[in-house]
């Protein structure tokens, strides 16, 4: 079953149920016995990050409360956001989260409060998705408009089907899921090093150096250890940018509506 404001836009596999969360509680099957809250919000300001993910995890967990016979495993989608790390250092599951951006300090938030009421949940904190729709990257360089920093800038990625291939793992796994796991491939890298190869693989010329290099100077992101996840046993289809840019380019996958 899913919930979803515009409920008719689900799969037809899925049940849909027409629900705002962040306004109000939906009703849950008896018998559920997984559940997965991957939201998004209406605006990318505090205002739009607190209804979409505090409000909606608190009305949702009332009707885990309420209306679930069994205790769910409950999954969380955040962002590797959380960590607020940009000098270029490494981060894993166990670094403590110290958020700067403010949509990242609510998101925090969000994990938090879930953890409250559910101690018991699971957050999977993702990198940059990308895959078949999500191919802004390719874009930009296709169309000429992307620029190379001159200083180190790294990034974290993992495909789309591999973002959603970790949920069922971790929610299906024998053993009960840990608290935090960091949902990258085995590949943060430079951001340079995938706009070059993006260019290669489109015969394109690479595109220049930026000329103004504040921006890089103040931020180098993070590199995440996707460690935790390894060892619950998932396996990668895409393991690095390389394949799973590759599989996008020629076409592999479809878009979902």
């Amino acid at each position: 079953m899913g919930l979803r404001r515009s409920a008719q836009k689900l799969p037809r596999e899925i049940e849909g149920q027409p629900v705002d969360l962040s306004a109000e509680a939906p009703t849950l099957p008896a018998d559920t016995n997984i559940v997965v809250i991957a939201l998004t919000p209406d605006e990318r300001n505090v205002d739009g990050y607190r209804a979409a993910f505090v409000d909606s995890i608190r009305f949702l967990v009332t009707a885990i409360h309420r209306d679930c016979a069994r205790p769910p495993r409950v999954l969380f989608v955040s962002s590797t956001a959380v960590y607020g790390v940009d000098d270029g250092t490494w981060v894993d599951a166990a670094t403590l989260a110290k958020p700067t951006a403010p949509t990242a300090i609510v998101l925090r938030e969000a994990e938090e409060t879930l953890l409250e009421l559910i101690p018991e949940a699971t957050i999977l904190r993702l990198g940059g998705i990308y895959g078949p729709g999500r191919t802004r990257q390719i874009d930009r360089v296709r169309d000429g408009v992307e620029t190379i920093s001159p200083e180190p800038r790294f990034t974290n990625r993992i495909h789309r089907d591999d973002a959603a291939a970790a949920i069922v793992h971790l929610m299906t796994m024998q053993d009960w899921p840990e608290t935090v796991y960091i949902g990258v491939d085995d590949a943060p890298v430079d951001r340079r090093e995938v706009v070059e190869f993006l260019a290669r693989n489109l015969g394109l010329p690479v595109p220049s150096v930026a000329a103004d290099s504040a921006r890089s100077q103040k931020s180098r992101g993070k590199r995440c250890h996707n460690a935790r996840l390894r060892e619950s046993g998932f396996v990668f289809a895409y393991p690095t940018y390389r394949e799973g840019y590759e599989a996008v380019l020629a076409g592999t996958g479809l878009r979902h509506p």
